[in-house]
């Protein structure tokens, strides 16, 4: 590929992972992760901004060969993609999490069941499904009073019933809680994520920005989903995948192709010059 002369490059690439880099086989594509590394070539950061907890982001970030860093857990936590370890920006004590899975659970569909996250395990209710979470990481408990989790401290609260509405799930966990957390969905059938107060993907990548003296105005931002507006919108430009959530779409100006069509890569090529 070829790179020719425009408009400055940005200095800053943010981009969601489910959903808007990942297909929906939750693979990355050839052509994604060649103009990631023809990015990073060019000396323009990378940075993957996520809902995911850290321990399924370093291996992925690892193989891309392109990223640094990762914001996680809706910006919670923030990734060394070399040496693994993350930093909590955001977290609740024990006694946090457990006051709003209190307050939720009369709320929240009688089916609702709970799990708390510390980003390298997660403890989970039987109702909670914890089939669902790969690898060794999830641990079943009758009774999340009784988890001791490693460092005291948790950096999301995760709620599932997957016969109800994530937006409307939302919703309640919202009215209920006011501004003691953030919660919000990012495409998990019925499921609802709750992290601490000033925890979103914005505040973190402005955050990480202002270490590396880079100002919003030098930021491309991807996503598809509402927990990804705050980021959207605080990035210099962004842009929606074709398969974003309405509320998305409503939002913001530019649209590139879905993640199955590489929509990321698409806008990439673009703003690079690449042919």
């Amino acid at each position: 590929m070829t790179t020719r002369s425009g408009p400055a490059l940005p200095k800053l690439i943010a981009t969601d992972l489910d959903g808007t880099l990942l297909r929906s086989d939750r693979s990355v594509s050839e052509r994604t992760q060649a103009v990631l590394k023809a990015c990073w070539a060019a000396g323009i950061e990378v940075a993957l901004v996520t809902a995911r907890p850290h321990r399924t982001v370093v291996q992925l970030a690892r193989q891309l060969g392109s990223v640094s860093t990762a914001i996680c857990a809706n910006g919670a936590a923030v990734l060394d993609v070399a040496t693994g370890a993350a930093d909590l920006v955001h977290a609740f004590e024990i006694e946090q999490a457990l006051e709003i899975v209190a307050d939720l659970r009369p709320v929240l569909a009688p089916l609702t069941g709970f799990a708390l996250e510390t980003g390298g395990q997660v403890f989970c209710e039987p109702a909670f499904r914890p089939g669902l979470i790969s690898g060794d990481s999830a641990i079943l408990t009758e009774d999340l009073a009784l988890a001791r989790p490693v460092g005291g401290r948790y950096i999301k609260v995760l709620a599932r019933d997957e016969t109800a509405n994530a937006d409307d799930m939302v919703a309640a966990a919202r009215a209920v809680l006011g501004d003691r957390a953030e919660a919000s969905q990012s495409g998990g059938r019925g499921l609802v994520e709750i992290a601490p107060r000033g925890a979103t993907k914005a505040g973190t990548l402005a955050w990480l920005c202002a270490r590396l003296g880079i100002g919003a105005q030098d930021v491309v931002a991807f996503g598809d989903m509402p927990n990804d507006l705050p980021m959207l919108t605080w990035a210099g430009t962004a842009y929606a995948v074709a398969n974003a959530h309405a509320d998305v779409l409503a939002v913001v100006d530019r649209v590139t192709a879905s993640n199955d069509e590489d929509g990321v890569a698409v806008a990439l090529e673009a703003l690079l010059g690449l042919a």
